[in-house]
């Protein structure tokens, strides 16, 4: 099963469902500000994505976090409770196949993913 993991006004999420769409691909879309995050979801994740990858710096999530917050994301776990208390730091979309998990999207990406 694929799941595609972001919020729904998310620019880049929104490219990613229609490629998926449009390639006729099956996935579920999982909403992680409606539907919530585990620390289970996320551990997945980091057994094929880095933490650092996961968090985005860019975004204005982490940018709103005081500073001292932002000094004590530092490892893995650290990360993972951020991101289950601020899922929309989360760079997105992710993208979980049966056999590994993604970040962000490109139609390239994708190509590659899926073998088209």
């Amino acid at each position: 099963m694929t799941t595609l993991y972001g919020i729904p006004n998310c620019d880049t999420v929104k490219k990613a469902r229609t490629w998926l769409a449009g390639q006729q691909q099956d996935f579920t879309f999982h909403d992680f500000r409606k539907q919530g995050l585990t620390e289970a979801i996320v551990q997945e994740w980091l057994k094929h994505v880095d933490w650092e990858t996961l968090v985005n710096r860019k975004g204005t999530t982490w940018r709103g976090l005081p500073d001292e917050r932002k000094a004590s994301v530092t490892d893995a776990a650290s990360a993972t409770q951020l991101m289950l208390e601020f899922p929309s730091v989360i760079k997105r979309p992710v993208l979980q196949t049966p056999s590994a998990s993604h970040v962000g999207f490109s139609d390239a990406q994708y190509r590659q993913i899926f073998q088209l």
